[in-house]
């Protein structure tokens, strides 16, 4: 039987109860890895910086999702041919994001495939992680930064804006901001799959429902500049994904001070009921990226 990535995942958590998370931790150690291939995550223009920028970041994602430190990282670089400017811009762009939150990049493999493949895997450590799991009735649901930021690349991309592209492509992952939530969250993921699949993944693993309101949205400036109305805005804010922001949910009693303590902006987008999904009163699709999807 075919499956699609959401009925693979629900496979995979029956099979391995220990996952479901965006990382694994085993003995306070917090361990994640993604795969990422040039005809799906790397659009044309993208630079082999911007990859092992963006690779590596999304890993590194994971990690601050569950509130932990990172430490590390590797990559398997793999292409149809080694070519010695693509592998350093590639190791510089690691290095940099490593670097960018505290870690480091420590190596990988290589190896050769007829498409651009980079598989990354990061390290962490925390002794309280924040599990997809904890939202409780009366919290409030909240966002780290902007949304539509890879929406916007890609745009970007497409009408041959490649600096443009790039540039957006570099998300700094918000582990910091994961250390300054991991002792209020109640429950946190990041929102790779985009904004509305987050809020239907932290629904099904909290046994609970979301009220939001569309006009709440952090929207990323280039996204108001590049989308062609409003229905196109919210389509590349809440569902296109890949923002690799945090989606989280607290009590609002410790919302202001993790406002005060957090290096980037926290919007307040609704709050945690008891069933349904649900924005401005109407259900919310349960649709995003879709890993391997074209």
């Amino acid at each position: 039987m075919t499956m699609d990535e959401r009925t693979t995942l629900r496979l995979l958590a029956r099979e391995l109860p220990g996952a479901g998370d965006d990382a694994a931790v085993v003995d306070g150690l917090v361990l994640t890895t993604d795969m990422l291939h040039e005809r799906t995550d790397f659009p044309a223009g993208t630079t082999r910086y911007t990859a092992g920028w963006r690779a590596v970041g999304a890993s590194l994602s994971d990690v601050g999702a569950m509130g932990a430190d990172a430490t590390a990282a590797v990559a398997v670089y793999a292409a149809p041919s080694f070519e010695a400017d693509d592998v350093r811009a590639f190791v510089e762009g690691a290095v940099d994001v490593c670097e960018a939150v505290d870690a480091e990049y420590v190596g990988g493999d290589l190896d050769t495939h007829r498409e651009f493949t980079v598989v990354t895997t990061a390290l962490g450590r925390t002794d309280r992680p924040v599990r997809r799991s904890g939202a409780q009735v009366g919290d409030a649901v909240c966002v780290t930064g902007e949304l539509g930021r890879s929406a916007a690349a890609v745009r970007a991309f497409d009408q041959g804006d490649a600096g443009r592209g790039n540039d957006l492509f570099q998300f700094t992952p918000r582990v910091e901001a994961g250390r300054t939530l991991r002792e209020h969250a109640t429950a946190m993921m990041d929102s790779s799959d985009g904004l509305a699949r987050s809020l239907h993944q932290l629904a099904e693993a909290g046994d609970c429902g979301f009220d939001v309101e569309w006009d709440r949205l952090p929207v990323h400036p280039a996204v108001e500049s590049l989308a062609a109305d409003a229905t196109d805005r919210r389509e590349m804010a809440a569902y296109f994904g890949e923002d690799f922001e945090l989606v989280f949910t607290i009590s609002p009693d410790d919302l202001q001070t993790v406002r005060e303590a957090s290096p980037v902006d926290i919007t307040e987008v609704g709050s945690v009921t008891a069933s349904g999904v649900v924005a401005d009163g109407e259900p919310i699709p349960d649709r995003g990226y879709t890993h391997g999807g074209d």
